[in-house]
């Protein structure tokens, strides 16, 4: 079994926050083991203030719905009842977001994390966040809900 490392995870911030600082952004980063558990985040100089905990969510949903924020989102509009009802479970730690900036951290196969990413726009977020996993040698591809085998986002 594989398990996201506290090293693992400051390589994953440190990486996003030299490839935000390319296109002028500051972003907050989060990382998350499996379960949802917080192992990092960061919020650097000219960040804004709610970006830590928006990254943090974005991380949660990728690591808990085990599917990255985009490839969740026509669920989400199918069923926004049953999203809304999912942050409200008792064990939900934070708001499940179907969001930019939110991939799931996959490694031989394996769920290991989540990554969420916030501060810029929403393309920025989400670009920032898979060109940092592919760097580092992590999976990017899941199978469509309902469907086995591996296959792109939705």
């Amino acid at each position: 079994m594989t398990s996201l490392t506290l090293a693992a995870a400051e390589e994953i911030i440190g990486a996003a926050h030299q490839r935000a600082r390319e296109i002028g952004k500051a972003v907050s980063v989060a990382v998350v083991d499996a379960g949802g558990f917080p192992i990092a985040i960061r919020r650097p100089d000219g960040a804004r203030p709610l970006t830590p905990d928006i990254a943090r969510a974005k991380a949660y949903t990728a690591a808990v719905m085990q599917r990255p924020g985009p490839m969740l989102r026509k669920w989400q509009e199918s069923q926004p009842v049953f999203f809304a009802q999912l942050s409200q479970l008792p064990g939900a730690a934070l708001p499940i977001m179907a969001a930019e900036g939110s991939v799931t951290v996959k490694k031989d196969g394996e769920i290991i994390g989540g990554l969420g990413v916030a501060g810029g726009t929403a393309d920025e977020d989400q670009r920032i966040a898979e060109e940092v996993l592919k760097e580092l040698g992590y999976e990017l591809e899941f199978a469509a809900w309902g469907v086995t085998g591996s296959g792109g986002r939705d």
